[in-house]
């Protein structure tokens, strides 16, 4: 009588989640598989620090609702995690689960309770840019005569000559700049989509310059950090503040400002929209899934809403005494 095979234990479901199901079967770039993973190193965590239980320990009753409830709060309360983090850690925690029941169909009936945790409804705010004065305070603010200044100085000129996304940036390779036919750059965007953007001459020397001084190979990072390796999220954010914080002493105006690698995509985007740019190039040159995504810029141009308004002719404040039209309405109305 053939013995049935005992459930696969929590560590080897995660780990065929992430080797098999993510990497090899759906392909998913690496910035995706790095969200996935970031999130259950943060779940793991979390169950030690709170529930006295190794990662290696846990098993799937283990992640329950109740647990992952307590989970998404610590996100939101203790973090600081905005909701939409809040909902892309769900994400990743409900894919799991999905193919956790799969594996192990015991498991079912606790997927389904945790399946119904819903993603919360986040504020959709108006996007924050930059003026024009603002963004050239930002450009110069980084100090020339260091290393790290003269890269800074480089790597903002192409944020906003590109618009491209943090993740673009820095993995961003010496091949993918063309400075000799055209002047373009080649930015790998999410879910494996390629998009060329065209750059001004100034940027173009800009990069010209920095990478020759660098004697990069084609496969290096055009931005690397001190030891030559790719520039982390983190590290570009540190970098930007310091260039902000230094800008606001020119420019007061960035004083109150938070701005974030992405508020440079935001501005370029903004900027090009001001210009007269179709939003529909807008959304080929930031490359949106979609144009009407390019629409959130549309509706925080103030400007665009004045020139809007001033077509339109404003309403009298005078009273205005009814008149019939014809002859026939004004005898109806002396009745």
């Amino acid at each position: 009588m053939n013995q049935r095979s005992s459930p696969p234990c929590f560590a080897a479901i995660l780990q065929d989640f992430f080797c098999r199901y993510l990497i090899d079967q759906r392909n998913l770039s690496a910035q995706t598989v790095a969200s996935y993973r970031d999130t259950f190193r943060l779940l793991l965590t979390f169950a030690h620090e709170r529930r006295n239980r190794e990662p290696a320990k846990l098993t799937l009753s283990d992640l329950d609702a109740c647990f992952v409830l307590e989970f998404l709060h610590y996100l939101e309360r203790e973090r600081g995690n905005v909701v939409r983090t809040r909902n892309v850690r769900l994400a990743a925690i409900r894919s799991f689960i999905k193919y956790a029941a799969l594996r192990d169909p015991a498991s079912l009936a606790d997927a389904q309770s945790l399946l119904a945790i819903p993603l919360k409804r986040a504020d959709r705010k108006i996007v924050g840019y930059l003026s024009r004065t603002e963004m050239e305070a930002v450009l110069l603010a980084p100090d020339p005569t260091t290393w790290s200044g003269r890269r800074d100085r480089v790597m903002f000129a192409t944020f906003y000559n590109t618009g491209a996304r943090v993740s673009e940036i820095i993995q961003l390779q010496v091949a993918d700049v063309e400075l000799e036919r055209s002047r373009s750059i080649r930015l790998h965007g999410k879910g494996r989509k390629e998009r060329i953007t065209p750059i001004w001459k100034t940027t173009a020397r800009q990069l010209q310059q920095w990478l020759q001084a660098q004697r990069a190979t084609p496969g290096d990072p055009v931005f690397p950090n001190r030891k030559g390796q790719v520039m982390t999220r983190s590290g570009v954010e540190y970098r930007l503040r310091l260039a902000v914080n230094a800008a606001a002493e020119i420019c007061p105006s960035l004083a109150e400002r938070n701005v974030s690698p992405h508020t440079l995509r935001h501005t370029t985007a903004m900027h090009l929209l001001q210009s007269g740019v179709d939003p529909t190039v807008i959304a080929l040159w930031l490359g949106h899934e979609s144009p009407t995504t390019t629409h959130i810029y549309v509706e925080a141009d103030l400007t665009m809403k004045e020139r809007a308004l001033a077509t339109l002719q404003e309403p009298s404040d005078q009273p205005v005494r009814y008149s019939p039209p014809d002859d026939l309405l004004s005898f109806l109305e002396s009745l």
